[in-house]
């Protein structure tokens, strides 16, 4: 009887195979990347049956009922004025890369006169139907309607940050249920923040990203659940404030939360639902890119003794504050320590994915070679990327300064020469929608992104890019989130508000007068270099490839960082705190990346990067 039992159980499991084989197949047959691009390994590599697969929400995960929406849906453009959803498609599209992209299958592009929809017809069994159903887009750019068998269920306005619609009450009878999206982007003949996107690629602007750039996903939660917490670090008092929002509440239920060292629960409390609590810990150990520290944490809602829904979460004690030195300068301090914070400007392009990292591994690996070239710090520029990114920064140990993606550009004045001071009041004026688009988006990425202990600069401008009301951000920004600094317009124009003075200058180090601006700012060089190389057979296009200053092999290019980083390593004893070297890759016709564009050549070694840049993170201050 037990022999029959495993010959069955060894012909299930190899029908099994032959099932998934045969699927992974059927879509290896309908799609392939589009264009003629060059390709990362990692695209090259792509199963189109799974596209990443991994579990989306690192900081708020539910162990239960989830299933990933990625995969192939249907697709068609469309006029924009065409208000239903077509009753026949142009093919199948990869989700979640963009249309525009080649690991789409598509390859295609469209405008603010045209429509993309989406539709998928996806399967809910009981088990996702036991509470509440909840469908989640990680990001899509920019307007987006979502019909469920039909019906609306809601619309978001936003390219950069996550939204969720509970679709409960619109599911059928039966497991078999119709997904479909309506998605308008008008790019960058619109107001909204879009970031290096352009209708008219060239130069330092790159190829639209329009429509589904994230994973989509559903999940099945109690009728009672938790939507988000919000976690805030005090170093000082050895405390974690804890806040919860909850849907569905019955009066007397309550929040429970235990953190955790590995399997060694380090404290525990209960607070009121939507109250904050200050969760007491022992002797903590910090996180730092020396020793990223992270601690597990359970939240829990409560009733009678029972509990109602679970989450996992994680936190880390840090803090980043600014004093002066013994000169009367001002510094970053990094849990009390003057710790210079060099890194690269990551814009998170791909040749084949646009803003879509090809798997997670390839998103991880640029965080890896980061901290392995010895940086310590990255600069997110102009970008959100995808939950998992963040928490690869969390543990691998770097940390990040954060910008709004910008939008709505043109019409300012901007008078900065390179490695001077935008002085006086330049700021655009935009429509009362661009302001309001501007500031909800700007808000609900830092709702989202406030748990990730990596990220230590908020940047609300970057060099006057539709900088607008720039006194009025900044105080918000620094009142809505005073647990980070603020870094108000990076190379901008500055109006003498928040906690950094941060210039531009390429290629060279420079820095801003210290005997000027020393005793109120920390000081830092927000972009330096550029200094290009283009690889043969790993660019963007086969000519008319530029960096800011560029060499005609990796030895040149070696011998000029060094020079850089020599005059860079200068400055730190006169004031500064921060640079930013550019970049972390080649991103299209661009080619002064530390990689190439595909990531298979690493211009100079990660371990000579690390060598020369050990100067910078020895030097000592007047502290």
């Amino acid at each position: 009887m037990k022999r029959n039992r495993t010959t069955m159980m060894k012909k299930t499991m190899a029908l099994a195979c032959v099932i998934a084989t045969s699927l992974s197949l059927s879509y290896g047959q309908q799609w392939k990347p589009a264009g003629d691009k060059i390709l990362t390994s990692w695209g090259e590599q792509l199963d189109p049956a799974k596209p990443h697969p991994e579990y989306p929400r690192p900081q708020l995960k539910r162990t239960g009922n989830w299933q990933n929406l990625n995969g192939l849906w249907k697709y068609k453009v469309v006029p924009k004025s065409q208000q239903q959803a077509p009753s026949a498609w142009d093919g199948d599209i990869l989700v979640p890369f963009a249309i525009e992209s080649a690991l789409s299958g598509v390859g295609k592009r469209i405008d603010q006169d045209d429509a993309l929809w989406y539709q998928r017809e996806v399967t809910v069994d009981k088990n996702m139907r036991k509470g509440r159903t909840i469908l989640h887009f990680g990001a899509v750019d920019w307007q987006c309607d979502v019909y469920v068998n039909g019906k609306h269920v809601g619309q978001h306005e936003g390219g950069f940050d996550p939204f969720s619609f509970d679709i409960t009450d619109v599911l059928k009878k039966g497991v078999k249920q119709q997904l479909t999206i309506r998605v308008w982007d008008p790019t960058s003949d619109g107001p909204q923040p879009r970031g290096k996107q352009i209708n008219n690629p060239h130069g330092i602007w790159y190829t639209p990203v329009s429509g589904i750039w994230q994973t989509v996903w559903m999940e099945s939660v109690p009728q009672t659940f938790i939507v988000q917490t919000k976690q805030t670090p005090d170093v000082d008092a050895s405390t974690l404030t804890v806040s919860t929002q909850v849907q569905g509440t019955q009066e007397g239920d309550k929040i429970q939360l235990e953190a955790y060292d590995g399997a060694q629960k380090i404290a525990e409390g209960a607070a009121e639902i939507g109250a904050a609590y200050n969760l007491k810990l022992t002797n903590p150990l910090l996180w730092s890119p020396d020793n990223p520290k992270l601690y597990d944490l359970l939240v829990k809602v409560v009733r009678k003794g029972k509990v109602i829904d679970e989450v996992k979460s994680y936190f880390a004690m840090r803090k980043i504050s600014v004093r002066k030195d013994a000169k009367g300068i001002q510094r970053m301090y990094l849990n009390d320590k003057f710790v210079f914070q060099y890194g690269p400007l990551d814009q998170g392009w791909w040749p084949d994915g646009l803003h879509t990292a090809p798997s997670d591994e390839a998103l991880k690996y640029d965080v890896v070679k980061t901290k392995e070239m010895g940086f310590n710090m990255i600069r997110k520029h102009i970008k959100v990327e995808p939950a998992r990114w963040y928490r690869h920064c969390d543990s691998i140990g770097v940390l990040v300064w954060q910008d709004m993606p910008s939008g709505d550009l043109g019409g300012n004045i901007w008078d900065m020469q390179p490695g001077k001071i935008s002085n006086g009041n330049h700021d655009k004026t935009r429509t009362a929608e661009s302001e309001t688009i501007y500031k909800k988006e700007w808000k609900s990425i830092m709702d989202v992104l406030h748990n990730f202990p990596s990220i230590v600069v908020w940047v609300p401008f970057n060099e006057a890019w539709g900088q607008f009301k720039t006194e009025e951000i900044t105080d918000w920004t620094l009142k809505y989130d005073p647990s980070r600094l603020v870094n108000s317009a990076s190379g901008g124009n500055f109006v003498y508000k928040g906690h950094i003075l941060d210039i531009h200058n390429y290629p060279d180090a420079a820095m801003p007068d210290p005997n000027i601006f020393g005793d109120k700012f920390v000081l830092a060089l927000g972009e330096f270099g550029g200094l290009g190389l283009p690889v043969e057979g790993h660019t963007w296009q086969q000519k008319d490839n530029w960096g800011y200053q560029s060499f005609k092999n990796k030895e040149e290019l070696q011998r000029r960082y060094e020079e850089v980083i020599e005059n860079l390593s200068k400055l730190i004893p006169l004031g500064l705190s921060a640079a930013v070297y550019t970049q972390t890759t080649d991103v299209e016709v661009e080619t002064n990346g530390l990689m190439t564009y595909d990531r298979k050549v690493i211009k100079i070694p990660e371990a000579t990067l690390k060598q020369i840049h050990q100067k910078l993170h020895t030097i000592k201050i007047a502290d």
